[in-house]
């Protein structure tokens, strides 16, 4: 969800000397009838790479989940809405969250998407914590995804 804080941790991830990909760069993404979808082909191929540290993918598309079985486990970050709105308000390297109509499709997206991301979620982690626990707690899972949090 926007605002949640998934593209910090993926730059304190990348700090920290992990493989780290965000999926909502438009090289990842093609829209099909209006609905972002992962290129396929691109995502088999990332999957696919041999790799000695965790890899980890930030991205909410709807074809997501036909990859759900490659993954060793699937994190919701979430946060309050008043949180989220707060982050949206001040964040500067994202304009989306900015406008009105967009605030309002966040708003929609919290009540109708998150409740399905969470039930496909093998962990969530609240966001409202300081970044580098956030981090560890990431981290903790990758060392150990089995392990319920």
């Amino acid at each position: 969800m926007s605002g949640v804080g998934k593209s910090a941790a993926l730059l304190e991830l990348t700090r920290r000397g992990f493989t780290a990909i965000d999926t909502d760069d438009a090289h990842w993404i093609h829209v099909l009838d209006g609905e972002p979808l992962w290129i396929e082909a691109l995502i088999d191929e990332l999957l696919a790479r041999p790799r000695a540290t965790p890899l980890f993918v930030q991205g909410t598309v709807a074809n997501q989940g036909c990859f759900y079985d490659r993954f060793d486990a699937v994190v919701l970050l979430s946060a309050p809405p008043d949180v989220v709105f707060e982050r949206l308000a001040h964040r500067t390297n994202n304009p989306f969250g900015k406008t009105r109509a967009q605030r309002r499709q966040i708003a929609a997206d919290i009540s109708r998407v998150e409740p399905l991301l969470r039930q496909a979620a093998t962990h969530e982690i609240v966001t409202t914590r300081p970044l580098a626990e956030v981090v560890d707690e990431l981290v903790a899972i990758a060392d150990n995804p089995r392990q319920r949090r």
